[in-house]
């Protein structure tokens, strides 16, 4: 059966600003829905974090608010619950693109604390990315595709087509005046170029093999978009 890796903050926390720790990890819709689209097409899903921690889940992304209402938080936390590959992750640097049929990053903000500068990432992305192989990064995790240098200076997804959460969506979650810096901003810089829609409606960006997700209600549809490449 053909495997699909998930590539999953290992963070607990973003740090602000000040100083803060602001409590954090993956998001889980980003990760659930993803998962549960993937598993029900016969694939198998392997998780690699850094280090091959446990990851955490973000403990606001299981609250009634983001999920419709308490029923829809039950349903949230019973599905994360199945999920039990993230019980066992990989170690990230150790592995092997040539085992995958195709890559997924889920957000949540911890992405923005680890992947954003891990270079074993920024390889994996770099291979992918080149390898034509399908890549699909949601909401906050295109803070990883900052880690994928190339041997001349530039970042691998420069002029590539891509989105993610927005200036707009982290100003309305409450964050972007105590944010370091912010995501949409970083990535501009880097030189890709960055599709905005609006806030919290699902938006889907392909460019080649490259599948990316605006914010958490867009990890379905870009589940749908990766299972459409891979056939």
């Amino acid at each position: 059966m053909s495997k699909i890796l998930f590539v999953v903050t290992g963070a607990t926390y973003w740090t602000l600003a000040d100083g803060t720790l602001h409590p954090t990890g993956f998001w889980a819709e980003e990760a659930v829905a993803p998962y549960e689209a993937f598993r029900a097409a016969g694939y198998d899903i392997v998780v690699a974090t850094p280090g091959g921690v446990v990851p955490t889940v973000d403990k606001g992304s299981l609250a009634p608010e983001f999920n419709g209402g308490q029923e829809g938080a039950d349903k949230m936390t019973a599905a994360l619950a199945s999920f039990t590959e993230l019980q066992h992750p990989v170690r990230l640097e150790d592995v092997n693109l040539d085992d995958y049929a195709a890559v997924y990053y889920p957000g949540g903000h911890g992405p923005m604390e680890d992947l954003a500068v891990d270079a074993d990432s920024g390889r994996l992305l770099t291979r992918a990315l080149e390898s034509g192989k399908p890549l699909g990064i949601v909401c906050h995790a295109p803070a990883a595709v900052l880690a994928a240098i190339k041997s001349d200076g530039t970042n691998a997804f420069a002029g590539y087509e891509l989105t993610g959460f927005t200036n707009a969506e982290e100003a309305q979650a409450g964050l972007a005046d105590r944010a370091k810096w912010l995501l949409q901003d970083r990535l501009v810089q880097a030189g890709v170029d960055f599709q905005e829609g609006e806030p919290w409606a699902p938006k889907v960006v392909v460019d080649r093999n490259l599948v990316t997700g605006q914010n958490p209600s867009s990890s379905a549809p870009l589940a749908a978009e990766l299972l459409k490449k891979l056939g």
